[in-house]
């Protein structure tokens, strides 16, 4: 049998992939796959609903089940079981809304100069990337992300230690739409929180908090996590999807705050991607490097050894890391003492 020789394959479908993106964006924005998913299934029919030429509907679907959002039989259009849960708007699992985060034109614009991102080692965008002082960036982020991260917020408070009856005090910090917390106070009906961040953003995470009926037990505290006191004692402090914005001694300055901040016995729950120590494996956690490298002046993905120094440093006793499957995204526990 001969061997299959060297294949252009991966270049064409790499340089090209911004068009499966754009596929997708044209079809959230025509609210395609609902339409498909209430029985809407013909280019024609389609095109109706969503005021588009039967032409291109008929392309942009056809190209959509050769991505793998449908499937098509004759003429007609079915959803698959992914695009049903996370694309039809009738789920509560619908992600679609997150596409105006993820591309933003600040984002998209910090890999538009990805190459002098390289030569410079972080941002070519601005001297501080996303990491701005309160950069309206964070409202769209919790305003949006919230679905996606509903499994690992209930991953993550299983994390928490104790029995569901206990009180438990709770920091958030940089707590975004702040389901992380919202989903512990869910499960600890004892469980106060305290959301730490920007006003403007903290504005999204009150309204998650009243919608999920912990609003009496949900505290604000506005600011900087580098400027605002921290409060405590705390049993737990949260660190999701934080640190990597930073450097190492700035992840270390942080570590240090929630160590002061948590009461003996306390842990810190950080939420990270956290490759292994090649730093290519697993493949989907560790090309998050790369956005950081677009978006931010010193960010990465750290591995947990690096991760577990830095709580040392800190003063932590000790870390355990927990893979979050199926989630791309893992866990460290630092525990105080």
């Amino acid at each position: 049998m001969a061997t299959q020789g060297p294949s252009p394959a991966l270049f064409f479908d790499t340089i090209s992939a911004y068009q499966r993106t754009e596929a997708l964006r044209s079809a959230i924005d025509l609210d395609l796959f609902s339409l498909v998913a209430s029985g809407k299934q013909t280019a024609t029919e389609l095109a109706a609903a969503c005021g588009a030429a039967p032409r291109g509907i008929r392309i942009l679907a056809d190209f959509l089940t050769i991505a793998g959002f449908f499937r098509k039989q004759g003429d007609r259009y079915e959803v698959t079981d992914d695009t049903r849960v996370f694309l039809d708007r009738a789920s509560p699992a619908y992600v679609g809304d997150a596409a105006r985060f993820l591309l933003a034109p600040d984002l998209k614009a910090s890999f538009q100069q990805l190459t002098a991102a390289v030569r410079r080692g972080g941002t070519a965008v601005s001297n501080e990337g996303t990491v701005s002082h309160d950069n309206p960036i964070w409202v769209e982020f919790a305003r949006t992300m919230a679905p996606l991260m509903r499994m690992p917020a209930q991953l993550l408070a299983g994390l928490a230690g104790g029995s569901a009856g206990q009180p438990l005090r709770v920091l958030d910090v940089a707590a975004g739409h702040g389901l992380f917390g919202i989903t512990i106070a869910e499960r600890y009906p004892q469980a106060h929180i305290t959301a730490l961040d920007w006003q403007n953003v903290l504005a999204v995470a009150e309204e998650n908090a009243r919608r999920a009926g912990v609003i009496e037990r949900y505290a604000l505290r506005p600011g900087s996590a580098f400027d605002v006191e921290w409060g405590g004692p705390y049993d737990v402090v949260l660190l999701t999807n934080f640190l990597h914005h930073f450097d190492v001694p700035t992840c270390e300055q942080l570590a240090a705050k929630a160590h002061t901040a948590l009461a003996p016995g306390g842990r810190t729950l950080t939420l990270e991607f956290i490759p292994e120590a090649d730093r290519v494996t697993p493949s989907a956690t560790a090309t998050f490097a790369l956005v950081m490298l677009a978006t931010t002046a010193q960010g990465d993905a750290y591995t947990f050894a690096e991760l577990q120094d830095m709580f040392a440093r800190a003063g932590f006793a000790r870390s355990e890391f927990h893979p979050l499957p199926p989630t791309t995204q893992q866990a460290v526990v630092s525990y105080k003492d």
